[in-house]
């Protein structure tokens, strides 16, 4: 299990505190308050966090726009402006540094929210599409991250029984009989997965090829559970496994 560190840095210690009690209430781990660029970046060397809440104005002669520009330069991490600012001008000088968001004073816990985790996604999104798909690190790990509510869960894929498809999620079935739901439709989530071990065998089910244990007519049993093998989907199975189909 992996849960999403937020940094904090914001100068007006009761704000602060308000935003480290919602993290907290939201299930997030949380490093921080920094008040002025130099314990910002002390804390982006030393804590590490994943995404930074930056306040624009800071204590001291550098803002919120100088510790930006350093974490573009040297940490390439998602941040979100947090300001009682919203003139054209601050916007203007927020565009040029490229936060991930811009959140105006005050907010709720569900803006936090949702600008925390579009803002991680979109990153991690991107990270993802620059490199390319044939890399021979792609699936180097045996393992990947999904999140589950306000928690991203570890995974391994050998123990990823099965995937089944329900509208616009996905239940990823555990060979420990746990389940995990995911907001993904089924093409995309097999795109995360490494391709020689995972198999389309039915418009709702992708399976673990290593963990099946028995083919019939029209399905297949893995782990105990029995599952349908769509007509288009048999022969790309079969060749998957070097059975002759007779």
């Amino acid at each position: 299990m992996s849960v999403l560190k937020i940094g904090v840095i914001e100068d007006e210690l009761v704000i602060a505190r308000t935003i480290l009690s919602v993290l907290d209430e939201l299930g997030y781990s949380y490093c921080g308050p920094a008040i002025n660029y130099t314990e910002a970046l002390d804390m982006l060397d030393n804590d590490k966090p994943d995404l930074v809440l930056l306040d624009i104005q800071l204590a001291g002669r550098k803002d919120g726009f100088d510790v930006a520009e350093k974490i573009n330069e040297s940490h390439k991490i998602p941040f979100i402006f947090l300001t009682a600012n919203s003139d054209v001008e601050t916007i203007d000088m927020a565009k040029k540094v490229k936060p991930h968001a811009y959140i105006v004073k005050p907010f709720t816990k569900e803006e936090l929210y949702a600008a925390i985790e579009i803002a991680f996604s979109n990153f991690a999104g991107n990270r993802t599409e620059a490199k390319p798909d044939n890399s021979a690190s792609h699936y180097a790990k045996n393992f990947m991250f999904v999140k589950d509510g306000y928690v991203f869960r570890k995974i391994f894929f050998s123990e990823l029984l099965y995937l089944e498809s329900e509208a616009n999620y996905i239940n990823l079935q555990l060979i420990a009989q746990k389940r995990v739901i995911v907001r993904s439709t089924i093409n995309d989530f097999m795109k995360q997965l490494p391709p020689n071990q995972y198999i389309r065998i039915h418009r709702r089910f992708s399976v673990n090829i290593n963990l099946i244990d028995d083919i019939f007519p029209g399905e297949l049993s893995l782990q105990g559970v029995k599952l349908p093998i769509g007509k288009s989907y048999r022969e790309e199975l079969f060749n998957a496994l070097g059975i002759n189909q007779p």
